[in-house]
């Protein structure tokens, strides 16, 4: 079973696509952010930089993305709003592990009730990836990304989220809003604090 290290980071899922407007599984595929999910891109960095500004050990040290380019453009934007806003440009390194799950025949399709099944083991749509190897996966690059010192802010998804969340042992199923920076601490005996950040 995988292992999340208890070691804190920022966690940031990208903004609005198309295709999460409408409500279609996007997995894989690679579908860039809209005029909307750039601003909420835009807005998440202006939130981050009022939390940051006098954050001390609690601010960002890096920004490591998913490879897909809603993630990536995400991250882009939210890095040169922290720049625009005095703050030091940050190191961006993409990780391959960070990259959304892949839903298989389920790409494009309307989003379905099968979730449930899918992270407990009981269904994977054809072609898709199973819930296990996401969750290993998604471990993987969190801990990788919080190994070095600092605290990295993480860009990445949605349906990842949840493999995390199932880590962190925390319910799994809980659609996590597109571009709302989210701070995670590790407490003892496993347990997380999770904190949304809201306003500008």
């Amino acid at each position: 079973m995988s292992t999340l290290f208890p070691r804190p980071y920022w966690y940031l899922r990208h903004g609005q696509t198309d295709w999460n407007r409408a409500g279609l599984s996007q997995g894989r595929t690679d579908v860039p952010l809209n005029e909307t999910g750039i601003d909420q891109a835009v807005a998440a960095g202006k939130m981050l930089e009022v939390a940051l500004r006098d954050a001390g050990q609690n601010g960002v040290t890096r920004i490591v993305c998913s490879p897909l380019e809603r993630a990536l453009r995400t991250a882009t934007i939210v890095r040169d709003a922290l720049i625009t806003h005095g703050l030091p440009a940050l190191p961006l390194d993409i990780d391959v592990g960070l990259e959304e799950v892949c839903f298989g025949e389920q790409e494009g399709e309307p989003i379905g009730n099968w979730y449930n099944d899918w992270i407990a083991g009981n269904y994977t749509p054809p072609g898709g990836e199973t819930f296990a190897a996401l969750r290993q996966r998604a471990t993987d690059a969190v801990n990788r990304a919080t190994q070095a010192p600092g605290r990295p802010l993480i860009v990445a998804h949605g349906a990842l989220f949840r493999a995390l969340r199932s880590a962190m042992s925390l319910p799994a199923n809980v659609r996590l809003p597109n571009a709302i920076p989210l701070s995670l601490e590790p407490e003892a005996g496993n347990h997380w604090k999770l904190r949304e950040l809201t306003g500008a």
